[in-house]
């Protein structure tokens, strides 16, 4: 058993009262959990899953909390070490719009259902972005420059048929060109596109509001618009669809469990995870990171990921992902 589950009661000394206290409702601690971020370091799923990390272990619903990071494929390459590993203790992988992407565009032998559902965590829209010396000033001038010549314009974002493709090619189609003729520029994450723009070799930019932010705040980058159907809080940047372009999506992320972890190790998992998303520390995560709460629970997250898979699929083939 994974779990150890403490009460208050039947505790003695200074040690058990420091228990009682962190655990008066009762609670179970995930003991040595291990985190598997299909990616790079600094790319989205590793910052959600070093959030993950920290809160967790904060709050006391875990211990012994370790990130690793597998980049390649789309995410697919992670999934699939993920799926036929042996794990000896508790694991969690961080899983998302982008891998499910990865997971079509690539033809992946292994899929998501043979994973658990444990939860859906966050949303993050897209910025769109240039360098700050760069003559497009606003949206209206990137679809311009887009309408005149679609293969002058290269987009700078994360893996093939995720998130940040898939918007580009909803914008291009939006605009009236052609998505099969965006000039998409695939990167291992968001690490890699934020320094892409910043030298130059992209004409735009678009990754998650977190890889981007504190650039466009502090002058390198300027965001030209962002991805989802209303602004971002204390970000004063317009949406697509108050520019003319009519897209509105917003990207997700979640966790899931091995397909053959225990009925009891996954409603730990789930228990942690639940507490966690009610505690202060977890909202104070996601306002800094500019996050949008988009729980659910393993029972409902489920069905979600069904629904996402032919969703994708469809808009995959809608800009000539997939056929």
């Amino acid at each position: 058993m994974l779990v150890t589950r403490r009460t208050a009661f039947g505790l003695v000394g200074a040690a058990a009262l420091a228990l009682a206290c962190s655990s008066s409702a009762g609670w179970a601690q995930v003991e040595g959990l291990g985190i598997t971020a299909p990616s790079s370091p600094g790319s989205g799923y590793d910052q959600l899953a070093r959030a993950i990390q920290g809160v967790l272990q904060d709050e006391g619903l875990a211990s012994g909390v370790q990130v690793t990071n597998i980049a390649g494929g789309g995410g697919t390459v992670g999934l699939a070490q993920f799926v036929t590993s042996k794990h000896r203790s508790p694991a969690v992988l961080v899983v998302g719009f982008a891998l499910v992407g990865g997971i079509l565009t690539t033809g992946s032998p292994v899929s998501l259902d043979q994973t658990t559902p444990v939860a859906r965590l966050v949303g993050e829209q897209d910025i769109i972005v240039v360098p700050a010396a760069s003559e497009l000033q606003t949206m209206a001038d990137l679809v311009e420059k887009l309408k005149a010549d679609p293969g002058a314009v290269s987009w700078g974002g994360g893996s093939i048929g995720g998130f940040d493709h898939v918007l580009v090619g909803q914008i291009a189609k939006a605009a009236g060109v052609d998505p099969a003729k965006a000039n998409y520029v695939v990167h291992a994450g968001g690490g890699e596109v934020l320094a892409s723009t910043l030298g130059g070799h992209v004409t735009v930019g678009v990754s998650g509001y977190n890889e981007f932010s504190e650039q466009v705040k502090a002058g390198q980058l300027r965001a030209l618009a962002v991805s989802g159907g209303d602004r971002i809080e204390g970000f004063d940047v317009p949406t697509l669809q108050e520019q003319g372009v009519d897209v509105a999506m917003v990207n997700w992320r979640g966790l899931v469990a091995p397909a053959n972890a225990s009925e009891d190790d996954v409603a730990a998992l789930s228990e942690a995870v639940g507490k966690m998303v009610q505690s202060a520390a977890w909202k104070d995560a996601l306002a800094t990171r500019g996050w949008l709460d988009l729980y659910q629970p393993a029972d409902e997250f489920g069905p979600f990921l069904k629904e996402q898979q032919d969703q994708i699929g469809t808009a995959l083939k809608a800009v000539g992902l997939t056929k």
